[in-house]
């Protein structure tokens, strides 16, 4: 028989989760896009502190030494942001598919053994 308890709390049970789903996607943006504000903030403040050597520089070999630094630390600094953002992004994507991951467990039990 059918209760009309039973449908309330059915439909509290799937706000709830709908609710906890969109507050972890909220988080995983919110991650990214801090990420990439400090990767911005960062380069900016490289690429600053490079024009400042470079305008206190006397000699074209210490203009290039220092072109050279500024380069090497450019691209470590892109490379380790790029992956920190990459798994970002690849942990919201695991957010994002979770709930099908309990829809299909529960319709296909046997897939999952």
């Amino acid at each position: 028989m059918f209760k009309v308890e039973d449908f309330q709390n059915y439909g509290k049970e799937q706000y709830e989760t709908a609710v906890a789903h969109a507050t972890s996607l909220q988080n995983g943006f919110s991650a990214i896009v801090s990420a990439y504000g400090d990767y911005a903030k960062k380069s900016y403040e490289d690429g600053k502190s490079f024009a400042e050597k470079l305008s206190g520089v006397k000699s074209l070999d210490k203009a290039l030494e220092a072109q050279s630094e500024y380069a090497k630390t450019a691209y470590e600094t892109f490379v380790s942001d790029s992956q920190k953002i990459a798994g970002l992004y690849g942990d919201l994507a695991k957010q994002a598919f979770k709930p099908l991951e309990g829809a299909v467990a529960k319709f296909a039990p046997a897939a999952a053994h």
